[in-house]
Order: C-alpha cells, then sequence, then structure tokens
C-alpha cells in the first residue's frame, strides 16, 4: 500500500514563504523520484519541482530561484520551501512518487493535494 500525505499549505501575502511537505508510507517498494505539482482550476497540473533519490532536481522555470525542493531518504519525506510567494503560485500542490520494486518503475502516486493561497 502507498500513501503520500501533504500538509503545510494556506495563506500568505505576496512575497511570503510557505514550506509545505510530504510524507509517504510505502510497504515493500522503494522510492525512485519525488516532486511536486500544482494544479488551478480549469487548467491542467503543472511539474513545480522533482528530486532523485540522489538528489538531483529539476524545476519549472517559473519558480527557479524562489523555490526550492529537498528530500530525507531515511524518512521517505519530501519538502518544498516556497519563497517570494507571487500570487501566481496560488494553486493546489500535489506531492508525487514515482516507486520501484523488482526491477520496475511504478509511477502515478499522488497525495490529496494542499491548498496554497497568496494574496496580493
Amino acid at each position: 500500500q502507498v500513501q503520500l500525505v501533504e500538509s503545510g499549505g494556506g495563506l500568505v501575502q505576496a512575497g511570503g514563504s510557505l514550506r509545505l511537505s510530504c510524507a509517504a508510507s510505502i510497504s515493500r517498494f522503494s522510492i525512485n523520484a519525488m516532486g511536486w505539482y500544482r494544479q488551478v482550476p480549469g487548467k491542467q497540473r503543472e511539474l513545480v519541482a522533482t528530486i532523485t533519490s540522489g538528489g538531483s532536481t529539476n524545476y519549472a522555470d517559473t519558480v527557479k530561484g524562489r523555490f526550492t525542493i529537498s528530500r530525507d531518504n531515511a524518512k521517505n519525506t519530501v519538502s518544498l520551501q516556497m519563497n517570494s510567494l507571487k500570487p501566481e503560485d496560488t494553486a493546489v500542490y500535489y506531492c508525487n512518487a514515482e516507486l520501484l520494486r523488482g526491477g520496475l518503475v511504478f509511477s502515478g502516486y499522488w497525495g490529496q493535494g494542499t491548498q496554497v493561497t497568496v494574496s496580493s
């Protein structure tokens, strides 16, 4: 069974900061990549940032220099530090995990989402 639980969303003024966290509960799997995606009503879910088990990161251009993704492999957690937030960062943020077992990759695991609202 796989469960991803996000926390840390909320309301913040433009220019402020928030930190999102995601804890993965897994059995008989190991975690490959983890990441954060976001979605606003009427639009497709979009990548925010990803991080591999080795620590390689990838960011959307819109958040580079403002957001930082990190993970704790021992605790199966991933975090997203969001600084200099803008109203256009308002969205539901989803944690994502790509799992490994027996040399196979299993993707498409999502958390329930956490709302981030940035007021102008």
